[in-house]
């Protein structure tokens, strides 16, 4: 993450000089059967059931196709990862690097005069983005795209977040970091909701130091995690601890000795925390993070389809 983390993948004749083809093209290039879709709505007893495009992961990496398995989960509510914005929009985010250079150890390009005028052409098509979704039903409530280490990079994302319309970003929990974001966060009154892992989770014994870092600083609860984490603990005493803090969570199913399981075969008690949320109408948005492994004879949208239709009978 050393200068300038986020890349230009587009060419400067690309970006700049066929700027109004580009725009064109993004307009022209949802396709029809998309368009005639009706819009979704996962808006159940004022829950707002979603997913974490991760969901998706092995088929294409863009926009129309995270799009249209969104829809055809019946989903109007989306954890938006970086692959299609930067597939879209033209914007490589930082990787795991060692010093100065990425992992492939080619050297970071160094900064230049004209990257405002790209980064102005990048968030056009980020709005752009947003439209497509927008347009076909679906809310970008959240992104995650990785944080780079420079102020202008960490501008920048915001600036993405903004584009796309998004109440927050997510990052992996890391205290240190929500210190250095604090203050962008204030600036755009957008959260940062921090994804903790088994190892990392909320602690409820004493005030988490994480909610004492700043007014938009929060959670992204996955609480699939925290019941592994725990060895089988409740994540309903966190939920009614900081619900004034979370901004999402992850729903998954998991075991206590760690196994990801189709729903219903784990110990995450996932129908009772939706119907917390449905019962104190808190603005959490509850996110399905499909991680169990697909079957032979299935793919990740059919899987995701008996998730959604899990929550829906868990709402009922």
């Amino acid at each position: 993450m050393a200068p300038n983390c986020t890349q230009i993948a587009l060419s400067r004749r690309t970006m700049l000089g066929g700027s109004a083809a580009v725009a064109m093209h993004a307009l022209l290039a949802r396709p029809a059967a998309i368009a005639d879709q009706p819009k979704p709505n996962s808006i159940i007893d004022g829950v707002h059931l979603g997913c974490i495009t991760y969901s998706y992961r092995g088929g294409p990496d863009t926009a129309e196709y995270t799009l249209e398995c969104v829809l055809k989960n019946g989903l109007s509510e989306i954890e938006l990862m970086g692959g299609p914005i930067g597939s879209y929009a033209g914007i490589t985010f930082p990787q795991s690097r060692r010093g100065g250079r990425r992992v492939d150890g080619s050297q970071e390009p160094a900064f230049d005069a004209e990257r405002p005028k790209v980064r102005e052409a990048q968030l056009a098509k980020c709005e752009q983005f947003r439209k497509m979704f927008n347009d076909a039903g679906v809310n970008i409530h959240i992104h995650k795209c990785p944080f780079g280490r420079t102020d202008d990079e960490i501008e920048f994302n915001f600036q993405i977040a903004k584009a796309l319309g998004c109440k927050a970003i997510t990052t992996e929990r890391n205290d240190e970091q929500a210190r250095r974001l604090a203050p962008f966060a204030e600036k755009h009154q957008i959260w940062v909701a921090f994804h903790n892992h088994t190892a990392n989770i909320p602690t409820i014994e004493n005030i988490d130091p994480l909610m004492q870092i700043g007014d938009y600083i929060g959670f992204n609860f996955d609480i699939g995690h925290y019941v592994a984490g725990t060895q089988g603990e409740s994540p309903i005493p966190v939920l009614e601890k900081y619900h004034k803090k979370i901004i999402s969570l992850h729903l998954k199913d998991r075991t206590a000795d760690g196994g990801n399981l189709p729903w219903g075969q784990g110990q995450t008690p996932i129908k009772e925390v939706l119907q917390l949320l449905k019962k104190e109408k808190w603005p959490i948005y509850a996110d399905i993070e499909l991680e169990y492994k697909v079957p032979p004879d299935s793919d990740a949208v059919s899987e995701v389809a008996k998730c959604v239709d899990y929550c829906r009978n868990a709402l009922a």
